[in-house]
């Protein structure tokens, strides 16, 4: 005969169906756990191996500065040394036109230029080769347009004309050679090779980047990053932030001066924290010889030193100035203090690319530094767009080949107003 199960024994019966999705939700829970926790050790194993420790101040308030307008790509002015062939040979056969034996006047620049001088001045050589300096004229198609077509056609009628008043020239010169052998030329004014007048440079307005942060540390990791050069007179602030989801923030800063070298810090803050830890912060001083490292420690500096974000702005302030340095195959040396260590960092223009954006395409020119990452120094690898000021629209940051960051624009630069 059967026997009832004792109630005890039912109630445990009952329970049992909802004992599963507790024991679930508690394995879940344990789970996200132990996933917090490790990306809290990835994060603070990153910061421990990219910052020397030390104390540190909290950085200085930012200088305040209203974006008004987005900046759009526009094309660079040519760099002045890029003058026509022809151009920069005038000079030399100005130079080979006056004789040897004629002093140049000590007020040149003043003297009155006499044109009829110079044709019986001018040897026969020199004025050969100035016509070797004009455009050569094309000569017509068969069935090509009429002589009175061919008329409109500026540009070979221009080569043709120029060329008969250089054949006419150099004939007259060797008459004039000739008949007047035994009577010495008067003498040419000295002239002097024309040069593009100085334009001081202008710093540009305020400029705010935002990024988008992909990369990886043991794992996948995805941000955001903000840069931003502040200015107000002759001060400056370079302000980058990084945040990857909650947790973990970092912030540095580089203040300083505008100077005809470009830019001068005089003080770098960084501030990093991690989820549920306080925030750690360590400096940096720039004097005129010597450099206060965060552990309290000193360096001799060197000429023009650059802290980790002030490069990225002088960089850009050179190309600006100096547009010949941007072309594919040209090295750019920079003293650079990084970690715990100031060294001389060398930055190859490897490539010319175009990179897609949500906003569009963008030439840029690829810069790579010679070293590679190690001993926990972060190499960055950037790309300067001259349609964008010179702006760095991608940034990917090496600390080793497997651990990186990639910063790449999200939308145009924002900027303040010009200052007047």
């Amino acid at each position: 005969m059967a026997c009832a199960a004792p109630p005890t024994a039912n109630l445990a019966l009952r329970a049992a169906p909802g004992a599963a999705p507790a024991s679930a939700t508690r394995r879940l829970l344990g789970l996200s756990l132990a996933v917090l926790a490790g990306h809290l050790w990835l994060a603070e194993g990153l910061v421990q191996q990219q910052v020397g420790w030390g104390r540190g101040d909290r950085a200085a308030p930012a200088i305040e500065v209203a974006f008004v307008r987005e900046l759009q790509a526009a094309t660079p002015p040519p760099s002045p040394r890029a003058l026509p062939a022809a151009a920069a040979r005038l000079p030399a056969l100005a130079r080979r036109a006056q004789p040897a034996s004629a002093p140049a006047p000590a007020d040149a620049p003043d003297a009155p230029y006499a044109p009829d001088r110079s044709a019986q001045a001018m040897p026969a050589q020199a004025a050969a080769d100035l016509a070797a300096t004009l455009p050569q004229a094309e000569p017509a198609a068969p069935g090509g347009p009429a002589p009175e077509a061919a008329a409109a056609s500026s540009p070979a009628r221009e080569a043709e004309s120029a060329h008969a008043l250089a054949a006419a020239l150099a004939a007259s010169v060797a008459v004039n050679d000739s008949a007047d052998a035994a009577r010495p030329p008067p003498p040419l004014p000295a002239m002097r090779p024309a040069e593009p007048a100085a334009q001081p440079f202008d710093w540009p307005p305020s400029t705010r980047m935002n990024y988008v942060l992909n990369g990886h540390y043991r794992g996948p990791v995805s941000g955001t990053a903000q840069v931003e050069w502040l200015r107000e007179g002759s001060r400056y602030q370079v302000r980058m932030r990084t945040a990857i989801g909650p947790v973990l923030s970092r912030q540095i800063v580089s203040e300083g001066e505008l100077t005809d070298q470009g830019l001068a810090p005089r003080r770098f803050d960084g501030e990093q924290k991690v989820l549920f830890s306080a925030a750690r912060r360590w400096s940096l001083r720039f004097g005129p010889e010597r450099i206060t490292l965060a552990d309290g420690r000193e360096l001799g500096t060197l000429p023009g030193a650059q802290d980790e974000a002030s490069q990225f702005v002088q960089l850009t302030w050179l190309f600006t100035t100096r547009p010949d340095r941007l072309a594919v195959g040209q090295s750019i040396e920079l003293p650079l203090i990084v970690s715990r260590s100031l060294d001389r960092w060398v930055y190859d223009v490897v490539a010319e690319e175009t990179l897609q954006f949500p906003f569009g395409a963008v030439p840029t020119f690829h810069v790579k530094p010679r070293r590679p990452a190690q001993s926990g120094d972060l190499a960055a690898e950037i790309w300067f767009a001259p349609s964008l000021q010179y702006l760095p629209v991608r940034i990917l940051i090496r600390q080793r080949e497997d651990s990186w960051a990639d910063l790449t624009l999200e939308r145009p630069p924002l900027q303040a107003a010009p200052s007047r």
